[in-house]
């Protein structure tokens, strides 16, 4: 499956760390890790949140990566607004294992 994650610029610059690999892990004040299921969504999100976030650093960018279909299939999808804003939500204590089931690069688009 494809899915899509914006991100400001310091998380941005931990996937570059990565070798564009891996998700950096989340604060304390972030419980969920939540990929998107869609292109559109995740730019929205990048457009109206990001680029509006100081602690983004007014910055917004998309990324985009393949997960195992077996492992994603245990987490539900979860539409949290119009039809098409669709996401997973990862428990912050699974993203290790999520991110051992990338499969190739995140990219940037």
């Amino acid at each position: 499956m494809i899915l899509y994650r914006p991100v400001g610029k310091a998380e941005y610059e931990l996937i570059a760390q990565s070798g564009f690999s891996a998700y950096p892990p989340r604060l304390p004040e972030q419980p969920i890790f939540y990929p998107v299921l869609n292109e559109r969504y995740a730019r929205e999100i990048a457009e109206k949140w990001n680029l509006q976030d100081p602690n983004s650093q007014y910055t917004g960018y998309v990324t985009t990566f393949e997960i195992d279909d077996e492992y994603i299939s245990q987490f539900s999808v979860q539409t949290v607004g119009a039809s098409y804003h669709q996401e997973f939500w990862i428990p912050a204590e699974k993203l290790t294992e999520f991110n051992h089931h990338i499969v190739g690069k995140i990219k940037i688009i």
